[in-house]
């Protein structure tokens, strides 16, 4: 049987990733995982990921909450990484 941690592990997205989609999006984290890795094959969706990311980082900022804003830089900082194409194009 199929359980959430499958789910969350066949993404080629890390757990980081998925929350800060999960938050931004305001989603469960199965769903957001489902939304990250259908960004992760269309046309600018990396990018899409990237700018979600982003955005979080900057809320965290506003709210004066740099812990959290440094854990959505090092996952942003590993997307990168991981997904180059997510900058290419990227306006």
């Amino acid at each position: 049987m199929i359980n959430e941690n499958d789910i969350l592990d066949m993404t080629c997205l890390t757990r980081a990733q998925i929350a800060a989609i999960s938050e931004h999006e305001h989603l469960d984290d199965v769903s957001a995982a489902e939304l990250g890795e259908y960004l992760m094959h269309i046309h600018h969706g990396p990018q899409q990921v990237q700018k979600m990311i982003c955005e979080d980082i900057t809320e965290a900022l506003h709210a004066h909450d740099l812990p959290k804003a440094r854990g959505l830089y090092l996952a942003l900082k590993e997307f990168l990484a991981e997904h180059p194409e997510a900058l290419r194009g990227n306006a």
